[in-house]
């Protein structure tokens, strides 16, 4: 390691010296100052290692947005081992296999389902020490080991490329564009591989990070206002469900102070991302394109994104290019698979657990994504390729769908998958959460003028919950199977 960089424990330590009276992370009426982070970590950390937990374990982290979530994972990385963020409402099967991949000694959750681990919270784990002093210094080989499902459900661990380190010096802005001085607003479930990244930059830099227990769209708006929040994240089904608010709502609070709000993890319909672009200045809307394997990445602004209306950007990071099924470079303008490989000589940025990577060739990995770029270098995304439905042999992308669905103001959320059908090989099926009062007949009339015959939806479902969850990402292989198999059931 270069002497520039320093654990992530040993960069609590010097932020708990130099702005130790400061706030670290806030959640609700919760809130530690960076003294109190560094000091509650130390006890944590005694506490997994009085549970057996060493540097190199993989521990899995199966809590809700918390000023604990954020304790643990600073515990973990205190003992050389690595944080695998799971969602703490995984049903047991997925859970189990997921920590049988990890081999975790422990879990840090509050499950009510058994598994074959020890199953312990943060309280738990504080009541086994009281010391809060200083440990010795370990670095994590591995800062993060997310996990994906992807569109077939099966679970893959995802360990981070990178170790455990950050620079000794604070920049003037870390990844995201945050800087020592924000307070971010981070109402999305740290779970997920971008919020994560977010808490690890925000507590190295020393910025403050306030976390929403639970996403809600008014009260997300009254956190800005109230923290004075200049670097805010939201998903594009949090943006809907902001911008579904009555107007004289979201004109109550005062957005004036954020000069940077950052969205990812799912498309973003254009007349949703133009709306907030106009909404939010002066301040900047950023968008980012990578996978949690992070080979590559593309960057857009708002101020980009309205003269290349639909894109995700130009490739900051890495290589990324778009190849047909015969494995040949397609010219811009066609959509094809998209690939992606890491800059030419930077290590290795991930590697799969229970997975293996859909590999080109000359070290081009593919995600299933679908996409083209445009003349100047800009991309832009149509789906995922086992999303893909084909109608009467014509490709349909669900996510072009879904956008124009999402355009009416009953829509909340909406996933589009493909059904079997005798005529056509598939049909196009919408499975709709709306408010108000919405009719199949409404929502073909609103499709009608907005896509072409072949593309509009045959049939539609109307349901209770939402269909996306927190982080605005949808199954929608489970969705399908799902109803293949009712429709199949003996009446």
């Amino acid at each position: 390691m270069s002497d520039e960089m320093i654990s992530f424990g040993a960069k609590l330590a010097q932020n708990a010296a130099l702005k130790g009276d400061q706030p670290a992370v806030s959640c609700g009426d919760q809130s530690l100052t960076y003294a109190q982070l560094h000091r509650r970590s130390n006890r944590i950390a005694r506490g997994l290692a009085a549970r057996g937990v060493k540097a190199g374990d993989l521990v899995t982290l199966g809590l809700p947005n918390s000023v604990d979530f954020v304790v643990a994972a600073h515990a973990i990385w205190k003992l050389g081992a690595t944080p695998q963020p799971i969602s703490f409402r995984l049903p047991k099967a997925e859970l189990q296999a997921i920590v049988e991949l990890a081999n975790s000694p422990v879990v840090i959750a509050a499950f009510e389902h058994r598994i074959d681990r020890p199953v312990v919270g943060v309280a738990d784990l504080a009541a086994l020490s009281d010391d809060e002093s200083d440990l010795p210094d370990a670095i994590p080989a591995i800062s993060k080991a997310p996990t994906s499902g992807g569109s077939t459900g099966r679970p893959k661990l995802i360990l981070a490329g990178q170790p455990g380190v950050t620079p000794r010096q604070t920049p003037e802005a870390g990844g995201f564009q945050l800087r020592p001085r924000d307070t971010c607003v981070m109402p999305a479930p740290l779970y997920h591989n971008a919020p994560f990244g977010v808490m690890m930059q925000a507590t190295a830099l020393g910025a403050h990070l306030v976390l929403t227990a639970r996403f809600d769209p008014e009260a997300t708006l009254a956190e800005i206002q109230a923290r004075k929040a200049t670097w805010v994240y939201l998903v594009p089904t949090m943006m809907t469900r902001i911008w579904r608010l009555p107007e004289d709502v979201r004109a109550k609070y005062d957005l004036s102070t954020v000069e940077i709000l950052w969205h990812m993890a799912a498309p973003c319909p254009a007349w949703l991302k133009e709306a907030f672009i106009h909404w939010i200045a002066p301040g900047e809307v950023m968008e980012l394109y990578a996978g949690t394997e992070a080979q590559a990445v593309t960057i857009i602004t708002g101020t980009e994104w309205l003269t290349h209306r639909g894109s995700v950007g130009q490739v900051a990071i890495g290589e990324m290019k778009v190849f047909g099924d015969d494995g040949v470079e397609l010219p811009p303008g066609e959509v094809g698979e998209i690939y992606m490989r890491r800059a030419a000589g930077t290590p290795e940025t991930y590697k799969y657990v229970g997975a293996a990577a859909k590999v080109l060739t000359d070290g081009w990995e593919s995600l299933g994504d679908l996409g083209r770029f445009d003349d100047e270098g800009y991309l832009y995304l149509a789906d995922r390729r086992s999303d893909m439905i084909l109608v009467g042999g014509s490709n349909v992308y669900p996510a072009e769908i879904e956008a124009a669905l999402e355009e009416h103001p009953a829509v909340q959320s909406c996933a589009v998958i493909g059904l079997p059908d005798d005529d056509l090989g598939s049909r196009i099926h919408a499975i709709v959460k709306a408010q108000g009062d919405v009719s199949a007949e409404d929502l073909k009339a609103h499709l009608k003028d907005r896509l072409v015959s072949y593309k509009q939806p045959r049939s539609f479902e109307f349901v209770d919950e939402p269909v996306r969850d927190d982080a605005g990402k949808v199954r929608r292989t489970a969705l399908r199977e799902a109803r293949i198999a009712a429709a199949t059931q003996p009446a």
